[in-house]
């Protein structure tokens, strides 16, 4: 328990500090193949090893990922392809990170083909030499990715399907109303609504900690048929961290917090998407939470994939390049009862 006391004291730091010290270095020119090694985690509980019920998530395992490639870590937001196993996230120095899942049954125990590149603007030169480097969120519409920019409050779509590592992205128009989000508190979470669900082609935006004159957290709606903007209640000081859609069509909210009393908190929101409408203040039920007493670190990535009939929630941290914390990978199947 000291060296998770340890990890949040830094990371605490570290959100003070991170205005002035999140200066993104020189990415290496283009995709390189990286290893990384995965301890894993046997039991989420660390109190009480033989719990695997956790809300209405069990848990199905986890990974503890190092390598000695200096531009690996940061991880803020993560896209698991359909067959499970492929996956695609990015760092918050404006860097791509992919590979391979590797199971023993349902529980993940290796990450391998993995390799970093860095997140190139429409005209090849890297976003993070621009200065866009700070990306914290993601999400897919088939081959395609969107990629949010805190700092610089901007969406970047990316023809992965096509160009793989080497897409450049286009800016997506964002509403005025974005220039208002606090810069180091801004996009977040971000999920894109396919075709067959209500608000399809819609663009649904969440910000870290874009707050109205109520205190509530601001989402946007982007392009659809309904575009515009709507909040969520906010529940004892936990922020937005990311989001995600489940196939029947509601979304999942991962949010944090930390206090110098209980430390690092973390909890899961469903949020109905029939709920979500411009004007709205939309809400759901905790379906899930964590403390220190669990394997947790930053955590700020969430994706979902189904796997036979299970739904399968992956949760990535995000280790602020600080050798106190660590890059996390958690995997837990949503029960449905």
């Amino acid at each position: 328990m000291p060296r998770l006391w340890g990890t949040w004291l830094i990371l605490a730091l570290w959100a003070l500090l991170a205005p002035a010290a999140a200066q993104a270095p020189r990415p290496a020119d283009g995709p390189r193949a990286i290893t990384i090694a995965a301890r894993p985690i046997l039991s989420f509980d660390a109190r009480d090893q033989s719990l695997s019920r956790f809300g209405e998530l069990s848990f199905r395992g986890g990974l503890e990922l190092t390598s000695s490639d200096k531009t690996f870590g940061g991880l803020s937001g993560l896209h698991v392809m359909a067959d499970g196993q492929r996956f695609i996230a990015v760092t918050d120095r404006g860097n791509w990170l992919r590979g391979e899942l590797r199971y023993d049954g349902a529980k993940p125990v290796g990450v391998v083909n993995a390799e970093m590149a860095p997140m190139l603007g429409a005209r090849g030169r890297s976003l993070a030499r621009r200065g866009w480097y700070d990306t914290e969120a993601m999400t897919a519409n088939g081959g395609m990715l969107y990629v949010g920019i805190e700092r610089v409050q901007r969406i970047v779509r990316f023809d992965y399907g096509r160009d793989g590592l080497s897409a450049r992205g286009k800016p997506v128009p964002v509403p005025p109303a974005f220039r208002k989000l606090p810069s180091n508190k801004g996009i977040e979470g971000m999920v894109y609504v396919p075709r067959g669900q209500r608000l399809a082609g819609t663009l649904i935006v969440f910000a870290e900690r874009g707050l109205d004159a109520s205190g509530n957290h601001t989402g946007f709606l982007l392009g659809g048929p309904t575009p515009g903007s709507f909040t969520l209640p906010r529940y004892r000081d936990f922020d937005i961290s990311d989001a995600a859609l489940l196939p029947p069509g509601d979304i999942l909210l991962l949010e944090r917090r930390f206090t110098w009393v209980e430390g690092v908190g973390i909890r899961i929101r469903r949020i109905p998407l029939a709920q979500i409408k411009p004007g709205a203040l939309v809400d759901g039920p905790e379906i899930f939470s964590a403390d220190m007493g669990h394997q947790v670190d930053n955590m700020e990535g969430l994706a979902v994939h189904q796997s036979g009939t299970d739904t399968v929630l992956t949760m990535v941290s995000d280790d602020n390049f600080s050798p106190l914390q660590r890059t996390l990978l958690l995997q837990f199947t949503l029960v449905e009862e």
